[in-house]
């Protein structure tokens, strides 16, 4: 905790309920920084990864406008464990040097950090007084995908199995959000949690 407000870290895995979450805290009055919105800048035109990205996936991944396009870059990374882990070498460095002056100017109390892969980035990590970690089960992860995203299942299995097991960031959790229920019932567990924060803020 840096002077009297607290930094959190959430992360979860694809369709656990990351973005209700930040949206939920958004109204209690927290600050949220979206990794993945700034992945998006850093992938802009200009961008500190644009150049790389690019570079390595051939023009092939540009719309007519110049843009990344992003679902062609994602039909060939999410087929392609080494593909993916080219684009996150580029992507995740540039993210990661930007969000510690976001934390630094903010003058938020509480400071939500959002990121799928806060746990792989210790720059991140040591900005974070305690780490929260949503979760939802394989079957409430593939229906939201299909229902939500328009994705077949073949596809949500791929997203799914790209990313590092749930139990994993389970076990470097300081609190544990379970959210394969109603909203309401989500929303009081962030109730219950926002209370602790107050009360480690002082």
């Amino acid at each position: 905790m840096a002077q009297g407000r607290w930094v959190v870290g959430l992360t979860g895995n694809i369709a656990t309920g990351k973005s209700t979450v930040l949206a939920y805290l958004a109204t209690k009055g927290a600050q949220i920084i979206d990794a993945d919105g700034l992945t998006h800048q850093t992938m802009t035109p200009g961008g500190l990864a644009y150049g790389a990205i690019v570079e390595t996936f051939g023009p092939g991944i540009l719309a007519a406008d110049g843009t990344i396009n992003r679902p062609a870059l994602g039909q060939i990374v999410f087929c392609d464990p080494a593909a993916l882990r080219q684009l996150e070498q580029i992507v995740h460095p540039a993210v990661f040097t930007r969000a510690p002056g976001v934390v630094t100017a903010s003058t938020a109390p509480v400071i939500v950090i959002e990121a799928i892969k806060l746990l792989e980035a210790e720059n991140l990590i040591r900005l974070c007084d305690t780490v929260w970690v949503v979760t939802a089960r394989p079957e409430t992860q593939l229906r939201r995908l299909r229902e939500t995203r328009g994705m077949d299942e073949a596809e949500a299995r791929r997203r799914m199995a790209a990313q590092s097991p749930q139990a994993e960031k389970i076990k470097r959790a300081d609190r544990v959000i379970e959210n394969d229920s109603t909203p309401e019932e989500l929303y009081a567990q962030l109730d219950r949690l926002w209370v602790e924060l107050k009360i480690a803020r002082g």
